[in-house]
């Protein structure tokens, strides 16, 4: 299958939902509805819903503009340099203090080397990289305590991972202008760089371990998520914490029916797959991807595509360890006590098997309290034998549990509920739960719950996200919640963890390839999902929730999507190597909380019947051979056909009709030079028209794309008829802040706004401005009147928050509410490339010699302040007086409250 082009695309599966975005248009209504019939004949056929389903654009639009688009974008082509062969070669510096290792891929797609350097930066860590590809940077350090937390039963490891904005040139938005708390996507990779490490560091290690890696230079090309993965694995394989073996990362994707290692930006935006693939030059350890509905037999492919490119790095950085590393601090770890093992198996294996083997469907409870007081009663007895052993003691009692559970499956083929290997617990589904919700639906599958809500709204109610490759803008997203209540016990409830955000992001991608497009369904989508009960994966049954959810609310989705979590029980971690194969493990369908606990793998899996939109593979061995895990994902496909089976006696398909209390949707394009005419000076035209026609919001973007939404249709059609009627006019009104606008009632006759019609002010002329309008980014003043009469207004202008004073200020409205006044003095500096008005106070304090409290040009943070000349007659140098002096001081003061 490997380099064929699949023909299963959402596109050719939309066709089957046309008659659903049909039965909808009423509500999602395009500005071509009043054009031709002809026109809609020739794009597509007769529209079976009357009200238009195609959005096209309508308004003042430039020909040869309208020609292009019209045209469509030209199809991507896949372009790959060549690339030498894989190679790697470690190099020293003359004193032997900077070793470089330098290492060529060899995949497909990616031509730059990886240089790893280590001896430079950060000698005083316990060992610090930098990562180099292309123009993109990445410093990582692994340091660990010099003392041992002991009574403790778990490896304290922890990951810190920031994108800085200075990697890119840019500057944080926060006010102090510093890179905050992490944002969700650095999150995601501190769990992508955790998940394949933790399982190769030596049992027993109890040293606090902090992984710490920053993006120090970004070239805007390609993601750095799995050069974050390498370069945190590679300081602490150079460090003395026992790491078994080097791990490394590779993302891959598929474009044009190839597959591509580290694809670019560019090539993500046409590959249908986003794999990561983590691993050892042995085995993978763990995988994150997602993917367009692609069959299990290309994921494999994918997989071991990834895994040869790791199998590269693991190789060099194995031969940078001979030169650089530490020496691993074996010697802190205590050995298990000899004969424990023997010990413990011989005296408690026939009652860990009892208690596994009176298990049913829903003896959660039973089964925990009988393994507490089992537990409770080894660790008196083992600790008399074995005194200050106690995580040993836990550590084997532990593993037994595992061999037992593992005896019982294999010998058996039942697990510790009674259910076969590959059986799914019973499933119950409902939708329409709560009458105000868009869309709501219960799904249950044994004792694990969530309800699962979606919700509709215009294109204001996007996620936004802030990050180094630039601002984007989510049109669906969904928000995982796993209260403490769930599992029946009390703890913080507050903002989510790195497991909810981990979580809520996978069942979010499991569902964004079922969506339609934006063009045949522009809402933004909120899908909610509340986990009610837990007894193992909660968030396969989010996607199942959130899916029946989007179904209930009238989103016509290409197909229903199911997700199913998929476990692993080894006959025993130590043998082997560790290593996963088809002789030494057995494969789990729909894991429960205790086989996830006690278990090596958790493989979720989900998507349609005809492939998969997502998997996720975290294990806890050293490693899974891909023979192993093809066996996961074809048992995992019978159970999603299963699962999907179940889901479907609840809804089968979208409902096909929106509910009531979603607001309807219409979308206009206007010229970009127009913008400024809806949106009117300092934002007035565009209120006007939200509050006289009862709208619930007008969306304005850069490129003249208007959407218009509200509850009743007919107001939305005449708000939208004076959006034209404002645009056609000539004259007037720059881009965000020129004159022009105009209101109607709503249902009286549409008149455009009138605009200033008097004579134009003077650059460099100092005018006292009446002040209209205070907002947070500055002041809009009328600075020239209107008619006397009323019927054309006075020009406005703005005089922008840096522009208000010499020194800097904090509040608009603070500043001029200290000032107690109605009117500024400021200067006309003329009209900016999108025809604002532009207003300065601060030039007619310079012009009069004012300078900044305490001198030296700077404001309160000391930053030196650029000094703007305006163009045209000099103001006369003249002192403030000591009285204005105190009322300007009173408004600073003010304003920085």
């Amino acid at each position: 299958m490997k380099g064929t082009p699949l023909k299963l695309t959402p596109h050719s599966i939309l066709t089957t939902v046309e008659k659903r975005i049909s039965a909808i248009s009423s509500l999602v209504v395009d500005d071509n509805d009043d054009d031709d019939d002809d026109d809609d004949e020739e794009e597509g056929g007769e529209d079976e819903g009357g009200e238009g389903a195609t959005l096209e654009d309508d308004g003042p639009v430039d020909d040869v503009a309208a020609e292009a688009e019209a045209a469509g974008p030209e199809p991507f082509k896949l372009i790959l340099e060549d690339v030498p062969p894989p190679s790697f070669a470690v190099v020293s510096s003359e004193s032997g203090s900077v070793h470089t290792l330098t290492m060529h891929l060899g995949k497909p797609g990616h031509p730059e080397p990886i240089v790893v350097e280590t001896g430079r930066i950060g000698r005083q860590a316990s060992a610090a990289v930098t990562l180099t590809r292309g123009d993109t940077v990445l410093y990582a350090t692994a340091c660990r305590d010099k003392d041992r937390r002991d009574g403790i039963d778990f490896l304290p490891l922890s990951v810190e991972h920031q994108e800085r904005f200075s990697s890119a040139g840019m500057t944080s938005g926060a006010f102090n202008k510093r890179d905050g708390r992490p944002a969700e996507h650095e999150i995601l990779v501190c769990r992508l760089i955790d998940r394949p490490i933790r399982p190769l560091i030596a049992d027993g290690w109890r040293h606090e371990t902090q992984l710490l890696s920053w993006i120090l230079s970004y070239d805007g090309v390609r993601t750095c998520d799995p050069l974050a993965v390498t370069a945190s694995a590679a300081a602490l394989w150079l460090s003395d914490v026992p790491l078994s073996k080097p791990v490394a990362a590779a993302m891959v994707g598929y474009v044009d029916g190839r597959f591509v290692l580290n694809p670019t930006l560019e090539q993500m935006k046409h590959s249908r797959l986003n794999l990561t693939v983590a691993g050892t030059k042995d085995a993978v350890l763990m995988i994150e991807g997602a993917a367009d509905f692609l069959p299990e037999e290309l994921m494999v492919e994918a997989v071991s595509f990834g895994h040869d490119a790791i199998r590269i790095q693991c190789q060099g950085l194995e031969e940078l360890g001979k030169v650089a590393g530490k020496e691993k601090k074996y010697d802190s770890i205590d050995p298990f006590p000899e004969g424990l093992r023997e010990a413990m198996e011989s005296s408690y294996s026939s009652a860990i098997d009892d208690i596994y083997s009176s298990g049913g469907p829903g003896s959660k409870a039973d089964q925990s309290a009988a393994t507490s007081a089992l537990s409770s009663l080894v660790m008196e007895e083992m600790e008399a034998l074995y005194p200050d052993e106690k995580y040993a003691i836990k550590s084997e009692l532990k593993d037994l549990m595992c061999r037992r559970m593992y005896e019982l499956a294999s010998s058996k083929s039942t697990r510790i509920d009674g259910r076969r290997l590959d059986e799914i617990r019973a499933i119950d589904a409902d939708v329409g739960l709560f009458p105000r919700v868009h869309g709501s639906a219960l799904f249950t599958r044994g004792q694990t719950q969530v309800v699962a809500t979606a919700t509709l709204g215009d294109s204001g109610m996007r996620q936004k996200i802030d990050r180094i490759s630039g601002m984007e803008q989510k049109r669906f997203y969904l928000q995982y919640t796993f209260p403490p209540s769930c599992v029946g016990e009390t703890g913080r409830v507050g903002a989510p963890g790195r497991r909810e955000v981990g979580h809520g992001n996978l069942a979010e991608r499991a569902l964004l390839p079922a969506l339609p497009s934006e063009e045949d369904f522009p809402y933004a989508i909120r899908v909610e999902s509340l986990v009610t009960e837990s007894n193992g994966s909660s968030s396969m049954a989010s996607v199942c929730g959130g899916c029946l959810a989007l179904m209930d609310a009238g989103v016509p989705i290409v197909s229903p999507i199911a997700g199913i979590a998929m476990g692993m029980l080894l006959k025993d971690k130590r043998d082997g190597g560790g290593v996963a194969t088809d002789d030494n493990a057995v494969i789990l369908s729909d894991i429960l909380g205790t086989e996830d606990a006690l278990g090596t793998m958790d493989f979720k899996v989900a998507g349609n019947r005809e492939g998969i939109t997502t998997f996720q593979l975290d294990i806890k061995c050293e490693g899974l051979t891909l023979q192993t895990m093809k066996r996961a994902l074809d048992q995992a496909k019978v159970g999603r056909l299963h699962i999907l089976s179940e889901m479907e006696k609840a809804l089968r398909v979208p409902r096909a009709e929106l509910p009531s209390t979603v607001p309807k949707v219409m979308k206009m394009k206007i010229s970009e030079d127009s913008i400024g005419k809806v949106i009117g000076p300092g934002g007035r035209q565009i209120r006007a028209l939200i509050e006289d026609f009862g709208l619930t919001n007008i969306d304005v973007e850069e490129n003249g794309e208007v959407q218009l939404s509200g509850f009743d249709m007919e107001q939305i059609k005449k708000a939208k008829e004076m959006i034209v009627s404002l645009t056609s006019s000539t004259g007037g009104g720059g881009r965000r802040g020129g004159g022009g606008g105009g209101r109607g009632g709503a249902g009286g006759e549409l008149q455009p706004r009138p605009e200033y019609v008097g004579t134009a002010p003077e650059e460099g002329k100092t005018y006292t401005g009446k002040i209209t309008g205070i907002h947070q980014f500055g002041v809009f003043l009328e600075i020239l009147p209107g008619a006397e009469d009323g019927s054309t207004p006075g020009l406005e202008g703005l005089c922008h928050v840096s522009d208000l004073h010499i020194e800097r200020v904090r509040s608009c409205e603070g500043f001029v509410r200290g000032m107690n006044t109605e009117t500024l003095e400021v200067i006309y500096l003329g009209k900016n490339k999108k025809g604002q008005h532009q207003l300065s106070r601060k030039a007619v304090l310079e012009a009069r010699g004012v300078k900044p409290r305490g001198g030296g040009g700077r404001d309160y943070g000391g930053r030196r302040m650029e000094s703007r000349q305006p163009d045209g007659p000099a103001v006369p140098e003249t002192q403030m007086s000591k009285e204005e002096m105190d009322v300007i001081a009173n408004a600073i003061e003010n304003a920085t409250e």
